[in-house]
């Protein structure tokens, strides 16, 4: 891997983890359609995109660092008996979403490695995607406006709910973020609290999946060159997804009647496209 193919994968990966379009699925496609030699069923990719996946970590730790203390105050009781109860709650929630995701990854894994990689596949599912983006959409616009609620009032079957949408992310070309959004909106959240929540949900499966990947590497350990490579990767990736986080919840909230769209449409288009691009 070259340093431009390395800073371009980290410019998509942060721009596109955190937006409902698949990172994992345009780090497969984009490599396939400029026709770069680079073995993705290599051992050493996939800790590569981990290391991607680290920067996207650390830049969602730093933008919503005031949202974890006010969890760990609440916890600890800082702000009174109700706030605590109120966070210990989310932290329930957010432990309870994350664990269908681990569990289908652990059972499923290679089963699901075979498939990465594949950029035929993460084309279909890229549609796929798109499509439960605008079928969600549209449903909602069905159904009229309903009171919407806050994360601390739901209740842990919403949060398995979402749990299980995310386990859809593990297919390439679904997106984790698109996906945990759906499952948000389909259980009384408004799009800037479903991604709110999405985000958080984020940070400990990213964290999950980094501290993995990062032991498996004690069997094949990367050169010098590849370390760099991936450094500058995360340092690139988290300043993109510091940036595209601030977009994504002020766009999210300033079009809630529509807000997925566009990233359905989006999705639609590029997995159509990329089909047709690599069978000519």
């Amino acid at each position: 891997m070259t340093l431009l193919q390395a800073v371009i994968l980290a410019i998509v990966q942060g721009a596109t983890e955190l937006f409902p379009v698949s990172s994992l699925g345009h780090a497969v496609l984009i490599p396939a359609l400029l026709h770069w030699r680079i073995d993705e069923h290599d051992p050493l990719f996939l800790p590569y995109l981990t290391l991607l996946h680290l920067g996207t970590l650390l830049a969602l730790m730093l933008f919503f660092w005031r949202d974890w203390w006010a969890l760990i105050a609440g916890c600890l009781g800082v702000h009174g008996v109700q706030r605590q109860m109120d966070s210990i709650r989310v932290v329930a929630l957010l432990v309870v979403a994350t664990v269908p995701v681990v569990l289908v990854g652990a059972a499923l894994e290679h089963k699901l490695r075979r498939v990465f990689g594949a950029p035929d596949a993460a084309a279909c599912f890229l549609m796929i995607n798109g499509l439960l983006l605008l079928v969600v959409e549209w449903r909602r616009r069905q159904q009229g406006l309903r009171p919407t609620r806050a994360i601390a009032a739901m209740n842990f079957v919403d949060a398995v709910a979402i749990g299980v949408w995310q386990c859809l992310a593990l297919l390439p070309g679904i997106s984790r973020s698109g996906a945990t959004i759906n499952g948000g909106l389909r259980h009384g959240l408004d799009h800037e609290t479903a991604t709110r929540f999405s985000l958080l949900m984020a940070q400990p499966v990213i964290l999950a999946a980094s501290v993995r990947e990062a032991f498996a590497l004690r069997h094949t350990p990367p050169t010098h060159d590849q370390i760099t490579l991936g450094l500058i990767g995360c340092v690139i990736a988290a300043v993109t997804a510091l940036l595209s986080t601030a977009f994504l919840l002020r766009f999210m909230r300033n079009h809630d009647q529509w807000a997925l769209t566009p990233f359905g449409l989006y999705c639609l288009a590029a997995g159509v496209g990329s089909l047709v691009l690599l069978h000519i």
